[in-house]
């Protein structure tokens, strides 16, 4: 195994310094690197908190994973004035090793943009809660994976995958998705997980809708943007417009190769919101 790292026992502080140094103009280190916020709070404003593996007035957006449920739900018990949007865009497996229910993946990436916006504007957290929830039930994802991830501690593959095998529906940190197969070309790969989503959203998929290819960490931008190409080919022959797009990795499991689609249908408000500045470490567009 090759990585820049000192020490699997400092690897996880040392990115965390030099992320909030290379953004320091917005984002703060927590106590004992346990989180990372906004540097400069905006008084007023629901405070938004992003439930990962890695108060007062808060909603706590979390992946549909137990461990990541289970710690946010006894935060929640020890805080006041807190509500929840629990993730789960994940159309892959109805049941993992790692949820009940489906998996919280790239999808919560567009929850946390739109309801951070709406957050911005002074919406008040129970319109918040009802929003985000919205915004997930009109998200649907799923992945695949060409090769395992590696976990820095670990020092070896998560799992193993042959040269010419990939793994349907993979969860974003490797878990294992609907089936192994051999490997297809880039436009039969998109065709089964585009045909997964529109299946899903049953009579929803029509109209106005984000698409969103994220890619796992080693991926390189140009088979991206290809799989975003296959993609909103098929999408747009069923009845489904792209009006909105974000293509790069943004929700990754270290060094795995392979994507995920998202597609999110939109209504007018949740597109102004998409729409509306942002200036974050990962998005940054309108200011």
């Amino acid at each position: 195994m090759k990585k820049f790292l000192n020490s699997v026992d400092t690897v996880l502080t040392e990115s965390l310094d030099g992320f909030v140094a290379a953004h320091s103009d917005i984002l703060a280190i927590g106590d004992e690197h346990k989180f990372v916020r906004r540097k400069t709070l905006k008084p007023g404003k629901v405070a938004l908190i992003s439930g990962g593996g890695s108060g007062h007035g808060c909603l706590f957006i979390v992946k549909n994973y137990e461990g990541d449920v289970m710690n946010f739900d006894m935060a929640a018990e020890m805080s006041d004035g807190v509500l929840q949007v629990v993730t789960n865009d994940d159309v892959a497996v109805e049941n993992s090793s790692y949820t009940t229910g489906r998996r919280g993946v790239a999808g919560t990436l567009v929850v946390e943009k739109i309801v951070g916006a709406a957050a911005e504007q002074g919406m008040p957290l129970p319109e918040l809660k009802a929003l985000g929830d919205r915004v997930n039930a009109a998200t649907r994802s799923m992945g695949v994976a060409l090769t395992s991830c590696t976990v820095p501690a670990a020092g070896r593959p998560t799992f193993d995958i042959g040269h010419n095998e990939m793994e349907f529906g993979v969860g974003i940190h490797g878990e294992p998705g609907r089936r192994r197969d051999d490997l297809k070309g880039a436009d039969a790969i998109a065709e089964e997980i585009c045909t997964a989503i529109l299946g899903d959203l049953g009579d929803r998929a029509w109209g106005p809708a984000l698409l969103f290819v994220n890619g796992f960490g080693g991926t390189p931008s140009m088979e991206l943007y290809l799989m975003y190409n296959s993609a909103r080919k098929i999408f747009e022959k069923r009845g489904v417009t792209v009006t909105r797009s974000l293509v790069g990795s943004y929700v990754t499991s270290l060094d795995m190769a392979g994507c995920s689609i998202t597609l999110t249908m939109l209504e007018d408000e949740t597109t102004a919101l998409w729409d509306a500045p942002v200036h974050t470490a990962a998005l940054r567009w309108g200011m």
